[in-house]
């Protein structure tokens, strides 16, 4: 098939402009379009705390966490409490991100209901308030964090 003048034709010089477009594209996707939040738990994600965050509740929620999650996830959030079941490492609560997710609603859930062998649920242990305030407390670590 001949091509008229007016057509396009793929030389390599264009091919290899086509080519650098697509990687500078590809390179600067993620410094100009943040991802959105994908929850881990949809239903979870919707739930909102209804406990504010304010010196109060931080303290309630700290002294419950000392109570009840630091033997686990050790006195800092850093995953470094040495009890965890089944063998397992604790989550380190002073990450941005969590892969069970990140929400305050899909943090209670997980202190709720727990994660299969590696966590206990709390339902039967702490009132619904007093979960929330854990979170509460929780999200504090995560912004006292050191490297």
């Amino acid at each position: 098939m001949r091509l008229e003048n007016s057509e396009y034709r793929a030389t390599p010089g264009r091919v290899l402009v086509g080519i650098c477009i697509g990687v500078l594209v590809g390179a600067l996707h993620p410094l100009t379009a943040a991802e959105p939040y994908k929850p881990y738990n949809a239903e979870a994600a919707k739930l909102k705390n209804p406990v504010a965050s304010n010196p109060e509740s931080i303290e309630a929620g700290r002294k419950l966490y000392r109570r009840h999650c630091a033997s686990c996830h050790g006195a800092t959030g850093k995953g470094d409490g040495g009890q965890a079941l089944s063998g397992g490492e604790p989550s380190d609560l002073t990450d941005d991100a969590w892969d069970t997710g990140s929400t305050d609603g899909e943090i209670f859930v997980v202190i709720r209901d727990g994660l299969s062998a590696d966590m206990l649920g709390y339902k039967d242990k702490l009132k619904d308030a007093e979960m929330w305030q854990v979170v509460v407390f929780v999200r504090t670590l995560a912004a006292k964090k050191t490297n």
